[in-house]
């Protein structure tokens, strides 16, 4: 039971801040790692302040007040015991007194708060200025991460209406890998060994779906199939792909600076990575005018290239991509355009978030080329949604077409054996 207040505690805790401000260099702290000494020195401090205010405590109070004190020197303040649950997949600052959590896909309320708008923009430029980029009324939006590699978004007044707003997608400390992906039945053995020998055969691969539905983690899983003696060059607008093999070379945009100078958009990555010398170009997620870029590189030798791009079906990916390679300042005519995807792209793996909060590959395409101005796909693997069960979670299946995609020949070519169960594949779940 609590012995002093929610608001009396704060109070104190804003006196002991103010204390430690005049008793310690908190700049030289805080530029030091948080190891234990720094922590136990630190407290020791606290604990004494704590004491001089002649405030009653218990002891897990005065603990807790702390460690409140450390994350605010340390960390993130109130978000650190939220960074440190590995259950949490996004914190949402709505308002400084409104933190969302998802867990397992569910949307859940937290009773932590800042102490104002001006300390969440304190906490804001904390994380922004760590990685060179910066949040103020004449750059209101910003795109950072993390130094685990979890992607930041931030939006203040005026266009957040209501006070500072913080998004943070949460990264797992160790990278998923394929069996976690099967044991989360996200995909089966089968469609494993297809996206497996797809990579290996130097297939190019554009994994499609919408925000949060795990595009980032799948293609994280599919570059850990790339041989260890290729040169992969990662391009994306905040860095967050977690390649595992030692050959990786890791380039990101650059926001302009105050005067509206020195930015360094996406495209100009691209452009400059084919002078580079790469086996693969992995682009983080197609956004812009970018796309024609790497259309044209997959098809002059950079055959094996990986992106992701928001849409909601392997044709609207296409059309996606036509749109935006139509947003470059070259002129070129739509039937250009499409030959140019249809021979680029062999396929592309949609990912879908259900509604229990489970993800599933819905759909593996491939494409087999340009016909009268259309582009030809056919189904591989599918998933079938079949309703909801007595708890909520969602029924399906996931099925074969029974089609012998044409890249088993590529397969094959590459010494990789065609993957088995592809024509009577069925598995309920």
């Amino acid at each position: 039971m609590r012995t002093v207040g929610d608001s009396v505690q704060q109070q104190i805790k804003t006196a002991v801040h103010k204390e430690l401000i005049k008793r310690v260099d908190l700049d030289k702290l805080a530029g030091m790692q948080e190891t234990l000494a720094a922590q136990q020195q630190l407290f020791l401090v606290i604990q004494q302040i704590i004491g001089e205010q002649g405030v009653p405590l218990s002891a897990s109070e005065r603990d807790h007040l702390a460690q409140e004190v450390v994350d605010e020197v340390f960390g993130l303040g109130p978000l650190e015991p939220l960074l440190k649950d590995d259950s949490i997949n996004d914190i949402l600052v709505n308002t400084y007194n409104s933190i969302y959590v998802e867990r397992r896909g569910v949307l859940e309320k937290t009773t932590l708060t800042f102490q104002d708008d001006r300390h969440l923009l304190h906490i804001i430029d904390k994380i922004v200025s760590a990685v060179g980029r910066r949040v103020d009324e004449s750059s209101p939006m910003v795109d950072a991460r993390l130094p685990d590699g979890s992607r930041v978004n931030a939006i203040i007044p005026p266009l957040a209406v209501d006070g500072p707003i913080l998004s943070i997608r949460r990264f797992a400390r160790i990278p998923l890998e394929m069996e976690d992906l099967l044991r989360n039945q996200m995909l089966t053995p089968p469609m494993m060994e297809l996206l497996r020998g797809a990579v290996k055969a130097r297939l190019n691969i554009v994994v499609s779906g919408g925000t949060g539905a795990g595009k980032t983690t799948l293609l994280n899983v599919l570059s850990g199939f790339i041989s260890d003696r290729e040169r992969i060059i990662t391009i994306e607008d905040s860095a967050e792909l977690q390649m595992k093999q030692d050959h990786v070379v890791r380039l990101e945009t650059k926001p302009p600076n105050v005067e509206g100078k020195g930015g360094v958009k996406q495209r100009e990555l691209v452009i400059n990575a084919l002078r580079m010398r790469p086996d693969r170009v992995v682009i983080g997620e197609v956004r812009g005018a970018e796309a024609l870029d790497m259309l044209q590189a997959m098809n002059t030798g950079h055959d094996g290239s990986l992106t992701t791009v928001h849409a909601n079906t392997p044709r609207d990916a296409l059309a996606r991509l036509e749109t935006m390679a139509m947003m470059s300042e070259v002129r070129i005519a739509e039937k250009a355009v499409r030959s140019q995807i249809a021979s680029a792209v062999h396929m592309i793996v949609q990912v879908s978030r259900m509604s229990d909060g489970t993800r599933r590959i819905t759909h593996i395409t491939e494409l087999t080329g340009a016909f009268s101005d259309v582009i030809s796909m056919q189904d591989i693997f599918l998933f079938e949604k079949k309703g909801i069960g007595p708890n909520g979670k969602v029924k399906g299946r996931f099925i074969s077409t029974g089609i012998v995609p044409k890249c088993v020949e590529k397969l094959v070519a590459a010494g990789i054996p065609a993957p088995a169960g592809m024509n009577d594949h069925l598995v309920e779940i």
